[in-house]
């Protein structure tokens, strides 16, 4: 996601917070861009995660498994 994206969001979630309505299609965009957003960073840490691996002390390496 680029930062033009992050930036849209931070900017509704301020109007917002200032006490401003957003229009229909603003809400929808805000609903879309949050998604977009979240599904980054659970593929951000997915991708670390599949990296990540356990070291026994007698230095033998085992990766994470899976959870359904």
């Amino acid at each position: 996601m680029d930062q033009k994206k992050i930036d849209r969001i931070n900017e509704l979630a301020r109007r917002v917070k200032a006490g401003e309505t957003l229009t229909p299609e603003e809400l929808a965009e805000r609903a879309a861009l949050r998604r977009e957003y979240i599904d980054s960073v659970k593929a951000s840490l997915t991708g670390q995660l599949d990296r990540t691996y356990f070291v026994d002390p007698d230095g033998t390496r085992h990766r994470l498994k899976k959870k359904s």
